[in-house]
Order: C-alpha cells, then sequence, then structure tokens
C-alpha cells in the first residue's frame, strides 16, 4: 500500500496514513527504542475491508536491528 496506493487485499484506493512520531497522541505509532528514544512506524490503513500495513522508515532499520534484531545463524528460527 506505501508504493502502490492500493490495498493488496481489496484492490481499494480509499486509504488513510497514520504518521508515527513523536508526540503523546502518536503512541502506537511507534516503537520504544529505549527510555528516551522512539522510532516512529507509519500505518497505512484500507478504509474499505480494515487490511493495515506499518512501516519503518529505512533510516532506522541499523538501530532496530542492533536492539531487536535475531542472531546470524545458518537457518531461520521462524517456520
Amino acid at each position: 500500500m506505501k508504493n502502490t496506493h492500493q490495498c493488496p487485499k481489496c484492490s481499494s484506493t480509499d486509504l488513510s496514513k497514520l504518521e508515527g512520531g513523536n508526540n503523546w497522541n502518536s503512541r502506537p505509532n511507534k516503537i520504544y527504542y529505549n527510555s528516551f528514544k522512539t522510532i516512529p512506524v507509519i500505518r497505512f490503513v484500507c478504509n474499505h475491508c480494515g487490511y493495515s500495513e506499518e512501516w519503518v522508515d529505512t533510516q532506522h532499520l541499523e538501530k532496530l536491528k542492533s536492539k531487536f534484531g535475531l542472531p546470524e545463524r545458518g537457518g531461520s528460527e521462524f517456520v
């Protein structure tokens, strides 16, 4: 939805974009990195079927990986 501006489930183009941020009313749209720092999350919601996606700006990916990433292994823990 971020790139296509269209819902992948129902093909609607009636979307909402909820910006992440660091103010008090954006609490659901951020990841707490430590006690004082957060990473904003951008949420796209289809106003037709309710499908949603969340995105983190690429400038924050290394911070997420260092804090929450899984150790490198030969395989994956996910099934």
